[in-house]
């Protein structure tokens, strides 16, 4: 796996990761701009869709209203895995999307985290006992799932209380990064940063009912600039299928 710098998402966490296939001289590769919390699971899908398809995948990280923008500005992504619907479905508005190619690729589900052991409880109380300093959410207003922490501390009426104490990540890796690293004591993540084969893999976790929140639909699409690139059609294909559904499943998301 090589990582490589991308001028269209100086933003991205993890820049760009090129995965490069031991495949057919014929093989494409496809240029995907990925929402931060499905990180862990499109490199885990990696292998496999290279070994099936014999296509490179390259893609970059970040928030997905970043990569509206980046989209908008021209960045040379030709699939779209978005942290939300609403995004896709504006972009295939304006024209900007292969039509007939968004689908739902995962629904999300947050979790109140702490890198502590035994720090937060199974109900998420410690919100509401209010003794902990920094809470970390993602930017609500680029991260779908930094919008779904603000609904749940509106729905519990911590909204105001809590204001204080909230450090914004750009993104939900950003945010998740802080509670890791110890500068915020807990924060609300994707539950797939913090989840494999049906367990939390480290500290401690509140997974929120889903009704506490709007639906974290996330949807994928293939944008314009893909839609000549056999790859790119192959990867939604494969999105589609059993042995990418297993993997998603596996790291907290539904179908």
């Amino acid at each position: 796996m090589t990582i490589r710098a991308s001028r269209f998402a100086p933003t991205c966490l993890a820049g760009v990761v090129a995965v490069f296939a031991f495949g057919s001289a014929q093989a494409d590769e496809v240029q995907v701009a990925v929402a931060a919390n499905f990180t862990a699971p499109i490199q885990a899908l990696a292998a496999d869709f290279e070994k099936d398809t014999g296509h490179k995948l390259v893609t970059s990280f970040g928030a997905t209203g970043q990569f509206y923008t980046q989209i908008k500005n021209g960045a040379p992504f030709e699939v779209f895995l978005s942290a939300d619907d609403a995004t896709p479905q504006k972009l295939e508005a304006e024209g900007d999307t292969v039509k007939g190619s968004r689908f739902t690729y995962a629904v999300g589900t947050l979790a109140l985290w702490s890198a502590k052991d035994g720090y937060v409880d199974a109900k998420g109380q410690v919100l509401s006992d209010n003794q902990y300093q920094h809470l970390s959410i993602a930017n609500p207003k680029a991260a779908p799932y930094g919008l779904a922490a603000t609904q749940v501390l509106a729905r519990l009426g911590l909204t105001d209380k809590v204001k204080d104490k909230i450090v914004e990540g750009q993104n939900i890796t950003q945010a998740y990064q802080f509670v890791s690293t110890g500068n915020a004591e807990l924060g609300f993540v994707a539950l797939s940063q913090i989840y494999k084969d049906g367990k939390v893999t480290g500290g401690s976790a509140w997974i929120v009912p889903a009704d506490m929140h709007d639906p974290i639909k996330q949807d994928a699409v293939i944008l314009n600039k893909g839609k000549d690139n056999p790859a790119a059609k192959a990867l939604v294909d494969y999105l589609k299928g059993p042995k990418a559904a297993a993997v998603i499943k596996s790291y907290g998301y539904q179908l």
